[in-house]
């Protein structure tokens, strides 16, 4: 399923629901279906929805450590990030945006997740500017450009030289050895299963052009 990819070495084993979400993957293969598209260009709906996520709350529907049990229905995008306890700027700002509804849909999403190390280095004040109600439809433009529909596995994303966001522009993806980068961020961890779709984890934020 691509465990083997050197990529999946540098996941952070200290994010209990991302180690035994990549656990999962490797033995037990729950929801690792073929529904992904390998082209990664595809458009998708841009929509936005209602409601709200704390950045503290659990995975719904899921048990045990980081609800990400083996037997247990994985969580969806939304859900999973939260319980990874490392996203949670990218949790408040989907809030803000109005996204949290739409990256709780069907899908499927694959979304390129920074971390909140990632939005620590923008500029002073930029992650605050974003986050005002008047800078709504740019925080939009800005969290859309981190996802593209479809279910993209890491053993597909490396195969492509650029994929279409729901932002409407494209991300380019380079390979150099070991490191796989979307634009100028590096994928840091990869296949973080969802019920609505997939998680790679970057350690830089995309701003569209």
């Amino acid at each position: 399923m691509y465990q083997n990819h050197p990529l999946t070495k540098k996941r952070d084993a200290a994010t209990t629901a991302f180690s035994l979400a990549l656990a999962c993957l490797a033995t037990a293969a729950v929801g690792c279906d073929s529904s992904s598209s390998t082209t990664g260009t595809g458009g998708g709906p841009g929509g936005t929805g209602t409601g709200g996520v704390s950045a503290t709350g659990g995975a719904s529907g899921a048990s045990g450590a980081g609800g990400m049990g083996g037997s247990a229905a994985l969580a969806d995008i939304v859900d999973t990030a939260v319980a990874a306890g490392t996203f949670k700027t990218l949790a408040a700002a989907l809030t803000a945006a109005d996204l949290v509804t739409t990256l709780k849909g069907a899908g499927p999403f694959t979304v390129f997740a920074p971390t909140d190390a990632a939005f620590a280095k923008l500029p002073a004040g930029t992650v605050d500017n974003l986050l005002k109600p008047e800078n709504k439809a740019m925080l939009q433009a800005v969290l859309k450009y981190h996802v593209v529909a479809g279910k993209v596995l890491a053993a597909d994303v490396v195969k492509l030289t650029k994929a279409t966001t729901l932002q409407g522009q494209d991300v380019t993806i380079t390979v150099s050895g070991t490191t796989v980068k979307v634009n100028d961020a590096t994928v840091t961890a990869t296949d973080v299963l969802a019920s609505n779709g997939v998680i790679h984890v970057i350690d830089t934020v995309l701003l569209p052009k």
